[in-house]
């Protein structure tokens, strides 16, 4: 049986391993809003309108410590902080896309309210 490793855990399927990286409420849509470039976190935070700052910070670390998304402190003040996609976040891309085409034939025409 293969075994995998992501920052000290081991994992048994690579999907497993993908999921663990992607999945939950709000990592796929931070990853899939940062294909076009980089963003500070206060355009993010706009873009996810019902996430809140901690949640987001969290989501954010994580993934920076999957090596998925990149973080640049410009050290100055007041702070400025981008984040971007790493090589390995580039590499999901198109796992992202694929979920969107799946995702698409759902769409409804009617519009909210």
């Amino acid at each position: 049986m293969n075994r995998y490793l992501l920052n000290g855990t081991y994992f048994y399927c690579p999907v497993d391993l993908t999921l663990f990286i992607v999945g939950g409420r709000w990592k796929g849509l931070v990853l899939w809003n940062l294909k076009e470039g980089s963003k500070r976190f206060g355009e993010l935070k706009k873009i996810l309108v019902t996430i809140n700052d901690k949640m987001l910070s969290q989501v954010l670390k994580e993934l920076e410590e999957h090596g998925a998304v990149s973080r640049k402190d410009f050290g100055q003040i007041p702070p400025k902080v981008e984040y971007s996609l790493t090589a390995e976040g580039l590499a999901l891309l198109p796992i992202m896309q694929a979920m969107n085409d799946y995702g698409n034939k759902f769409q409804v025409a009617e519009k909210m309210p």
